[in-house]
């Protein structure tokens, strides 16, 4: 964990209720499926928000309004100075992925999967990607990951763009190994489908963000985990539900 200050350079809606926020500072250590832990003002406790890219001292990071914390953060101008504490828990296994892994995010899953996919796509991998919304107004980032070169695949609930369903409806069984980041109700239907081959961030309310309360804690097949220490990404088959 690091202490760090960073301003703020953009900070900019992309879908209904989501915000893009790109930050300036030292991004040193970060990996991809960590997060990031925000001091906003006039809140008690931090906002942990996943990690969607960095490059050249740039953090990037997408968040949804959906409480006074991320509705404050969304008014916040450029050049704010923010209080962030980073290197957070622990990230994704690319040594794992094999020659065709696959990408499934869920609403504000789907941040920690672009650098994910970024950092796959530069190793030579053919990446497939699942990007699961509730209706077309919700959907971003579509045309990020086809930039990269991903194979690409958007659902929507009601069937407003992409194909209409769950995420599990655009399953094909083709891939070496999978990463998923999501709603719980997607993670568990995720697993029924795809097995264990694969790796899952866990969201879970937190409050110190780094393991002192206790607070996040789930129980594996390993024990109770802290969601913030020993996750947020889990191996697949230790997860119960």
């Amino acid at each position: 964990m690091k202490q760090r200050l960073f301003e703020i350079k953009s900070n900019e809606q992309i879908a209904k209720n989501v915000y893009r926020m790109q930050l300036a500072g030292d991004t040193a250590g970060i990996l991809p499926g960590q997060f990031v832990n925000i001091r906003v003002q006039g809140q008690f406790l931090r906002r942990p928000i996943s990690v969607c890219n960095i490059t050249d001292g740039m953090l990037t990071i997408i968040y949804k309004v959906v409480g006074v914390g991320t509705e404050a953060m969304s008014h916040l101008p450029i050049g704010t100075q923010l209080d962030v504490l980073t290197v957070l828990g622990n990230g994704y296994d690319l040594s794992k992925a094999g020659d065709q892994p696959l990408l499934v995010g869920g609403g504000v899953g789907v941040p920690p999967m672009y650098m994910l996919a970024r950092q796959l796509r530069e190793a030579g991998k053919a990446v497939r990607v699942i990007l699961g919304f509730n209706t077309k107004e919700e959907v971003f980032y579509e045309e990020e990951f086809h930039a990269l070169g991903c194979d690409v695949t958007i659902t929507t609930v009601d069937g407003s763009h992409g194909v209409k369903g769950f995420v599990t409806n655009a399953l094909d069984g083709k891939q070496s190994y999978y990463y998923t980041c999501g709603p719980l109700p997607m993670i568990k239907a995720l697993l029924q489908v795809a097995g264990t081959n694969g790796e899952v961030s866990m969201e879970e309310r937190m409050g110190c963000g780094f393991g002192a309360c206790m607070g996040c804690t789930i129980q594996t097949t390993k024990g109770p985990k802290r969601v913030c220490k020993e996750g947020p990404v889990f191996p697949a088959e230790i997860l119960q539900f």
